[in-house]
């Protein structure tokens, strides 16, 4: 056996190349070659009890103990880099190593063998081991079982706050936010933060079975919240919360929890905080000494385990963040309206009586019936009773009766002419009932489906120069008379028009007779 731990200690002492060679018996090449691959993977002086030779060996020269045995040796690289993709397992890799093995004609490790080479191997070297984890796979989610608090500024009094944790198995880095409520919406914006901190989503959230993330959980059924899920459909995740009463499900935030219990809560129990705001800026500063902490038994920390291996497989964040929004329940209303929070929102007609579901987020109501959007408003604020109306939700002879209103016949009016209008401001003005005035106008508005607009102002400008008390009946007169003088005149000019084309007489002289 080589004296490792003598040849490093000698080099930390200053001797010289030559010394350490004559101390220990290897020649200066190996001494050279122990010290450079000793320096390249950060074995420095002063060395831990445990370090013994044998040890140091199996650090600097893992392949050299695999090689002896005959056997193919292992990529221990190319292992690690491997398993951090998606679908890759130690079963498969093995099974890949074995083939090439038995191409190459070495003998090939058993998977037992192969798996615990591999995790003294990422023990030793690594910040993770991907037997148990994978990067970006996982973040569990859950809230500290002890509570911060703010100080009211105006009465003194200690107002609890929660402690919402995240954390990624995987390089076990966290995340941590104080919240006054666990309720829905805190839940909800404590996760887009989580996320955005972490620079991109996972593919599996695992929370506990709380109101605000499980409906229902039995060994047969799991109703998620609504809303819980569709923040998980938005950032391309998959929920799986944890067995009731099954804390393993989800070992590395109940640990995070209680160690953040001590370096934060804890560390913050003689801070005095007046906002909310105060309070997170200070669990943010613990929460980066937390995340920096060095390693106790391996190099680096969880910020860096996290931005070497995890980050890479996070998936991409959408542009914006997850905007939150409550599912409800509702029976569309005689009068083809739902209500919700005193507001009211109209649904196509047809779905009176049905029961319906709303989504409704900060600035939209939208309605769904089987899955299936029928409607959507804009949210309304203020004062309570007001009304959302889409006027192709209503029934036909509903539509026709908002539509007959004093600025609807202006407005028709206008379309079609000067002398209309005059007509149609006439009766309005001298009508001393506007509803009355309104209809006579829409009956005539009817005389579209016969008569062309210029044929309706024509009869207007008519009838204005033959009264200065025009009305509606008069008008529909004229459009009756002018119809059928119109008509009369084409057809005499048809006639006129065949005459002239074909109406010619071959005379008695053209058949050898006579003309008289």
């Amino acid at each position: 056996m080589i004296h490792y731990r003598k040849i490093l200690e000698l080099q930390d002492e200053g001797i010289s190349l030559r010394g350490i060679s004559a101390s220990t018996g290897n020649s200066r090449q190996k001494v050279t070659e122990i010290l450079t691959i000793a320096k390249k993977k950060g074995l420095e002086c002063p060395l831990e009890e445990e370090m013994t030779d044998q040890w140091i060996e199996e650090f600097l020269y893992p392949e050299k103990t695999l090689e002896g045995s005959g056997r193919q040796p292992l990529n221990f690289d190319h292992i690690h880099k491997e398993l951090a993709k998606p679908n890759v397992t130690l079963s498969l890799l093995h099974y890949e190593y074995e083939s090439e093995c038995r191409s190459n004609h070495r003998i090939p490790y058993s998977y037992r063998s192969f798996v615990r080479h591999y995790s003294k191997y990422a023990n030793k070297h690594k910040a993770t081991l991907r037997i148990r984890r994978k990067p970006g796979e996982i973040m569990e989610v859950d809230w500290a079982g002890s509570t911060s608090s703010i100080i009211d500024r105006d009465t003194g009094e200690s107002i609890k706050a929660y402690i919402f944790v995240a954390t990624l198995p995987c390089s076990q880095i966290s995340y941590a936010e104080a919240t006054l409520s666990m309720d829905l919406s805190s839940w909800i914006t404590a996760h887009n933060r989580a996320y955005e901190y972490f620079g991109g989503s996972t593919q599996i959230v695992v929370p506990d079975n709380l109101k605000a993330s499980v409906t229902k959980h039995t060994t047969s059924e799991l109703v998620l919240n609504p809303t819980y899920r569709e923040m998980a459909d938005y950032y391309s995740t998959v929920v799986m919360p944890a067995r009731v009463r099954a804390p393993k499900d989800k070992p590395s935030v109940e640990g995070a929890v209680g160690i953040i219990s001590t370096w934060i809560i804890g560390a913050l129990r003689n801070e005095r905080c007046f906002s909310l705001d105060e309070l997170n800026k200070e669990v943010w500063k613990k929460l980066e000494e937390f995340n920096y902490r060095p390693f106790t038994r391996k190099e680096g920390c969880r910020m860096s385990a996290f931005e070497e291996e995890e980050k890479f497989a996070l998936s991409p964040l959408p542009s914006m963040p997850y905007k939150m929004s409550q599912w409800k329940t509702a029976k569309v209303r005689p009068d083809y309206h739902i209500s919700t929070e005193s507001m009211f929102y109209s649904v196509p007609y047809e779905y009176i009586n049905q029961q319906v579901e709303l989504k409704v987020s900060d600035d939209l109501v939208e309605i769904f019936f089987n899955h299936m959007r029928v409607a959507s408003h804009k949210r309304l604020y203020g004062k309570f009773g007001q009304l959302s109306t889409v006027r192709d939700h209503m029934p036909d002879n509903h539509r026709l009766y908002m539509d007959q209103t004093p600025d609807a016949a202006i407005e028709w009016a206008e379309g079609i002419g000067p002398a209309t209008l005059k007509v149609v401001q006439y009766i309005m003005d001298t009508t001393s009932v506007e509803k009355q005035a309104i209809q006579s106008i829409f009956s005539l508005k009817k005389s579209e489906r016969r008569y062309t607009k210029y044929e309706i102002e024509r009869a207007c400008k008519m009838i204005t120069s033959m009264t200065k008390r025009p009305t509606v009946k008069s008008v529909q007169a004229l459009l009756k008379s002018n119809k059928k003088s119109d008509a009369e005149q084409e057809l005499k000019r048809n006639i006129e028009i065949s005459e002239t084309n074909y109406g010619f007489t071959r005379g008695a002289s053209y058949y050898g007779g006579k003309d008289k």
